[in-house]
Parts: C-alpha cells; structure tokens; sequence
C-alpha cells in the first residue's frame, strides 16, 4: 500500500525513481509523483491516475536533479487527486510518506496556528509542514527532521529532501517497511527491496524508530533522539529478472502458472524426499506441549490458515482458534499460556496481521509466522519464520503465495502430529508422498485451460455467482469468490455446501452460476447431494471435480473441469489453481485491470 523510492547521487534521479516505482506498482496507487532539487530548489512533478500519465508529464516537463523521492499514493485522507498526490512540501522541504498520521488534526491546528499554510486535504502535509516549521526557526534539516519525528503519532515510512541540500535525504520508519540500499556514489531508499532490485543487491533493513540520514557516499543510522545504532547490510537475492512478464499477458497468468514450481520449492526446504519425513528448523518452543493454536491471517492468508484449522484438528488433534486478524486484536479472547499463535502474511508487513502477532506476545502465546518476505517486519518480530518461497509476487490477487502457504502448513502440520503421537511413521510417508506428488499434479491443471474458459464464459455473463465447498474445499470456494470479486468486480459469495439450505438456495435460478469444489474425498457425496438440490431448482451447475468424481457429476453439471485425483490431505492444494485460474479468464473477459484492480493494494499497511 503506497510505495516510496529515493536517490541521491550522481546520475538524474528522476528515472531511477520513476522506474523505482514502476516496480511498486503491484502495492496499489491511485496517483503519484517525483520530486526532485533543481539548482538547490525543489521541483515537483504529480499526475493522478496510473503512473503512464506521470510518465506523460514527465516527458512534456522533464525533470532533472541528482536528488529526488518519489511516490504512488493509496488514498486514506484526502481524495486520489493530483494536489493530495505526493510528494507534499514548502519551498524548504519534500516528503514523501506510506501509512496513518493518527495526531495530524492536531498537529495541523496547531501549525496553522502558527501560520503554515496547507494546501492538501492530507494527513502526510502535515509531516512536511512540521519539519518546515523547525526548518524555519533555523534548525539544520536533520535536527528539524528529528523533531519533527518526535512529535508524530501512528504508522509511517517517510522519505525527505531540503532545499539548497543537494546530496543529503532523510529516511524514518515506524510500524511501516522502508529499506536503504548501497550503490556507488549513490544510495537509495524504498519501500522494500524489490523497488530497489535492478540498482543494488545491498540492503539494510530499517527497524521501527529509525532515522537515517544519506549522502551518495554513506548512510547513518539513528534512533529518533538522534542516539547512533548500526543496521546489518545484507545481500539480497532478489534479481531484477524475477519482476518481469517472461511473455505472459499480465503478472497474474505468469504467477498462476508459477504454481508448480512454488510448491516443489517450499516442499524441498522443508521436506527430506529419500527418507519421506517433514524437517523444520529448530524450534524454539516444544511443538508436543502446545495446548492449542491460534491462527490469524487477513484475506486470502485468512482463508489458507481455515485449510490449516481443518488439517491440525483432524491430523494433528491440536484444537485451533481461528480469526480474521482485525478482529482478533480488538477482541481480546482469552489466550492459554504457552499456546501456538500462527500468524500469515505473504508481505509480513499486513498491520492488522502485526498488531495481531504483538497481542499474542503479549500474553505468553509462542508466534510462528509463515511469510514470503524473510526480512519482514513480522518475521524480526517471530520466535520462528517459516518461509514460503514464493518469490516476488507482483499482482495485487494473491495466487502463488496462497498455495505456497498451504504447502507450509501442510508440511506443519505433519510435524505436529508426529510431534503429538497422532501419526505414525508410516502416516507420515504417506502423507509426504501425497505432498511430494503436488508439482507434477498442479503441472497437470493447465491441461485444463479449454474448459476453464468454457466456464468463465458462463461466469462473465453473471453479476451474482455462488461458490461452494465442504471440509477443506469450504476456504477453497472462498478464495474463489475473493478472487473473482477482486479482478472481474463480480459480485460472489461462498458457503459451506450444507448452509445452502438455510438461506442461500432462495437465491438460485437461472441467472446465478453455482461453482462448486467437488473432488473425490469422504465428503463427495454429501457436496453431491447439495448441488442435486441446486440443480432441481434450476441451478447451473459449474463443477471442479477429478477423475473418480467426474463420472456422477457429469449427470448435472453444465460445465466441469476435472483434474488428477490426489489424495484428500493435499486436494485443497490443487483444487485452489484451477478456481484462481476461473477468475482470471473472467476477468481477461470483462476487459478489467487484471494486476492492479479498483481500490486495492497489495500490502495493506494501514487499519
């Protein structure tokens, strides 16, 4: 949500940042703009809209500077216009800033008061109004920066630059991801590594309370009273090659069919295929002793932790708690001292997801944290991190790390149970077999494109679609219907297959899709028996089956897509690729913005 780049050096600065922000993209925007220091002063160029109409007047109206920040806005206070567009400043100074400024009312009445005058309805003006002020009563721009930050209250990342201060910028996090990369003669600033992929493989991650101060020739990290700390540099292995298209039409169909390959990744970190054993890292608490866990997630990561409820209650006999991470933190349910707090997030920046993960430190709960970003705040912030390597994902819909998370928590799973007594050797062979056997199965689905697109067309034509499922297959028609109210604007709706007949089936007629997760696992017959009643009232009936259920649905189905049967402890994995592939083609159908959808963002790091 919102992204940040910055450079200062010796090249012009606005295509590096620009380009910067290329690669933000995938957060989410609805405007966005470069500033730069022109002859010592500062110069601004915003557009709102998509970045191709930044681009337009950048063209038009160049830029130049060897110093400069840029941004792409998601709006929280203030309409998505050009004057609200960042960066915001005075003559003295621009900033740039990601995240909430909960005391800005305050603030500004009292800066207006002393005579700042505002031009935006934002609440980041009031960042460069505060340190203008301090600018004006003659202190130096780190000084006037540091008070200023003093006086701040909520989430934030926030970039600055200071008239007739060529080569000097100034960085300050809290609650919200920023890192400095090194470069030669230049130093760089972004929202997260990938921002910075193409310019460096040197990064410092930023801590919450940090400051820091950058010239072309070095970084000087401090706290918020100026107090010296040291950050690591680490190398990164991120590479700009991994954020492009390789040919696919949109980011999306590239991640969809990056499935395959994200599973076998995940699954050769934590599995020992010749011995056929779940290993993990050493734990830093008793998996054995846990009393029960507590799983939060938002989204689509919600979804992935009720698939991993389901699997640890029936595998592993471990009694789970699950909630959406915004409610958990207000809710304040009880917590068993020395329970197993799962926490999931492919950012590991979501702010309801940490502020979840702080409440359960708080109260003695173990966190465990499954994330595909490793230098994330939440994972400085866990006992124990264990990765999904899924790679970059730059769609806004989340589609490779979702399967990835459920690879991780499979494989969790497992050890769970085997650290409980609750499988035995021979149970957990087979189960890791049943996982081992995923890449080459998921492959198998793209088989499946012809009749996915015959069912898309039926969907395209909706504006209602309900999804079901039972067991397992329940979250998995819940991220079908995320994913097509996401990308196509459809509107969907997913229940448990056996609530249907305490209120939705009063929906159903012809102009109502059905999309049902059908495979063949113990509970098929009964997911048959409910899409015979949708049927009889004149339902029409799009199925995800596979090979042994495909005979009894093809009676009732109009459309159906059968996959290669699996075994029931991994059909959640795969029945998820093809529901996400349903609501891309849809979406490629009505003409909508595939990767970057109305109103939202990829990393929500605000409430």
């Amino acid at each position: 949500m919102c992204g940040i780049c910055g450079v200062v050096g010796l090249r012009h600065a606005s295509p590096i940042v620009f380009d910067g922000l290329r690669r933000l993209e995938y957060r989410g925007y609805d405007s966005a703009g470069i500033a730069t220091l022109v002859d010592g002063k500062i110069d601004r160029r915003r557009a709102a809209g998509k970045l191709d109409n930044l681009g337009a007047l950048l063209e038009t109206s160049p830029l130049p500077g060897t110093t400069g920040i840029g941004h792409t806005r998601w709006a929280t206070h203030g309409a998505p216009t050009t004057c609200n567009a960042h960066p915001h400043g005075t003559e003295r100074v621009a900033i740039v800033h990601n995240g909430i400024i909960e005391n800005f009312e305050a603030l500004r009445r009292e800066l207006e008061a002393a005579g700042q005058v505002f031009q935006t309805e934002t609440d980041s003006e009031t960042i460069a109004q505060l340190v203008d002020y301090h600018l004006a009563q003659g202190l130096a721009p780190k000084d006037a920066a540091l008070k200023a930050l003093q006086r701040l209250e909520g989430a934030y990342a926030i970039a600055m630059i200071f008239a007739e201060h060529e080569g000097l910028m100034i960085g300050a996090c809290h609650s919200a991801p920023l890192a400095v990369g090194y470069g030669d003669n230049e130093m760089f600033l972004g929202s997260d590594s990938l921002a910075l992929a193409p310019l460096t493989r040197r990064i410092s991650y930023m801590e919450d309370g940090d400051c820091v101060v950058l010239t072309p020739v070095g970084v000087e990290f401090m706290t918020f009273d100026g107090t010296p700390v040291r950050r690591a540099e680490q190398t990164t292995a991120l590479a700009a090659g991994a954020i492009g298209k390789d040919g696919y039409r949109h980011y999306m169909e590239k991640e969809l069919h990056e499935h395959p390959l994200v599973i076998g990744q995940t699954l050769q970190r934590m599995i020992d295929p010749a011995n056929r054993k779940v290993v993990l890292p050493d734990m830093p608490f008793d998996l054995a002793t846990v009393p029960r866990a507590v799983i939060t997630a938002c989204g689509s990561a919600f979804y992935a932790g009720m698939v991993g409820r389901y699997w640890l209650e029936s595998i592993a006999r471990l009694p789970v708690d699950i909630d959406v991470a915004s409610e958990l933190r207000y809710r304040d349910p009880p917590l068993a001292h020395g329970s197993l707090g799962l926490l999931i997030s492919q950012s590991g920046e979501t702010a309801d997801t940490l502020a979840a993960l702080r409440t359960l430190r708080q109260n003695a709960v173990h966190i465990l944290s499954v994330l595909n970003v490793e230098h994330s705040t939440m994972a400085r912030e866990s006992a124990l991190v264990l990765g999904t390597v899924a790679g970059p994902e730059i769609s806004v819909a989340s589609t490779k790390a979702f399967t990835a998370q459920l690879t991780v928590l499979a494989c969790l799973t497992i050890a769970i149970a085997r650290a409980r007594g609750t499988l035995d050797p021979l149970g957990e062979e087979e189960l890791v077999a049943a996982l081992l056997d995923l890449p080459s199965r998921a492959a198998d689905v793209f088989a499946q494109g012809d009749a996915i697109r015959r069912m898309a067309r039926v969907v395209a034509e909706a504006r209602d679609v309900l999804y079901l499922g039972r067991g397992s297959m329940f979250p998995v028609a819940l991220e079908g219907a995320l994913k097509l109210k996401e990308i196509s604007y459809i509107h969907a709706e997913a229940y448990a297959a056996g609530e249907m007949k305490h209120g939705p089936i009063s929906l159903i007629d012809r102009t109502v899709p059905i999309v049902a997760s059908a495979p063949f696992t113990p509970l098929f017959d009964k997911t048959l028996s409910n899409l015979q009643e949708a049927k009889a009232r004149g339902g029409r009936l799009l199925v995800f089956t596979d090979t042994k259920g495909a005979e009894r649905v093809s009676a009732i189905a109009e459309e159906m897509v059968v996959l290669p049967h699996v075994h029931d402890f991994a059909a959640p994995i795969l029945q998820t690729i093809p529901v996400q592939m349903l609501a891309y083609e849809v979406a490629v159908m009505k003409g909508t913005d595939v990767d970057q959808p109305r109103n939202l963002a990829k990393s929500v790091t605000v409430e």
